[in-house]
This record gives structure tokens, C-alpha cells and sequence, in this order.
């Protein structure tokens, strides 16, 4: 279906960022996409990476819980308003988004976007149907 995202709450303080991504580092696990949403006390820290079940298990290791989730990656057109088609396709038919972040392949430059959403199997349904490009693998 889509691809696999970590969500990771991690302490809003120096550093902990770091430790994380040390953990990717030191296992050779490739960050793909990452966001972060803060409060006061945490963060949620999420992270597309190269190989998602092993990031967990190396994680665990570390005694951080991280949880997999499935989200979609969608390479909408380069035109001005292609993610309002997106969005207005998506809500038209009942499909909330939960959260949306966006990331840049290194390679072709092209503008991917991570969509969480509240049907997914319906969400890359109708997103295929209407010509939307779903990346499968980042």
C-alpha cells in the first residue's frame, strides 16, 4: 500500500534529537523524510527511513518506543494548485488528513509529500484513479 513512517515521542530538550538519529547513524539506517511537532514537555518525531522494521528493533534496543505506521508518499505535478486538487479530491470524499509534511528527492529534485490519513486503502485508491503519483518505495 504506502510506505512505512516511525512515530517517535521523544523529550522536548538538547540533544534528544540527536541521540535518535545516532541510532540511525550508527546502523547505517538512511533518513528519508522527518518531522517534528513540539509542546512544552515532547515531541512527535516522525521518520520515513530506509529500512523501517530494523530502525524499530535498533530503537528498541535503546529503550525508545517507536510505532510503524503506513502512510502515503504522493508526487503531485509541478503546477500551482495541484495540492489543492489533492486535498479538495480527498475531503470531497469523506477522507480527513490527519497531517501532511513534505521532503525533497536528492536525486531529481522532485517535492514528495508524507499524507497521514483517515482511509488510506481509499485515499491511494482515489488518488491513482485521478492520475496522483504514489511513490510505493522512498
Amino acid at each position: 500500500m504506502g510506505i512505512k513512517q516511525l512515530s517517535i515521542f521523544i523529550a522536548n530538550e538538547a540533544g534528544t534529537l540527536a541521540d535518535v538519529t545516532r541510532i540511525f547513524r550508527e546502523h547505517e539506517i538512511d533518513i528519508r523524510a522527518i518531522s517534528v511537532s513540539d509542546t512544552v514537555d515532547y515531541g512527535i518525531l516522525r521518520v520515513v527511513v530506509s529500512e523501517p522494521e530494523r530502525a524499530v528493533e535498533e530503537l528498541a534496543k535503546e529503550g525508545i518506543v517507536s510505532k510503524l505506521s503506513e502512510v502515503l508518499a504522493v508526487d503531485p505535478e509541478d503546477r500551482r494548485g495541484s495540492l489543492n486538487d489533492i486535498f479538495t479530491l480527498l475531503g470531497d470524499n469523506g477522507i480527513n488528513i490527519d497531517y501532511i509534511y513534505s521532503f525533497l528527492v536528492r536525486e531529481d529534485g522532485a517535492q514528495l509529500f508524507v499524507i497521514k490519513v483517515t482511509d488510506q486503502q481509499k485515499a491511494q485508491e482515489l488518488l491513482m484513479a485521478n492520475g496522483v503519483r504514489i511513490i510505493k518505495n522512498i
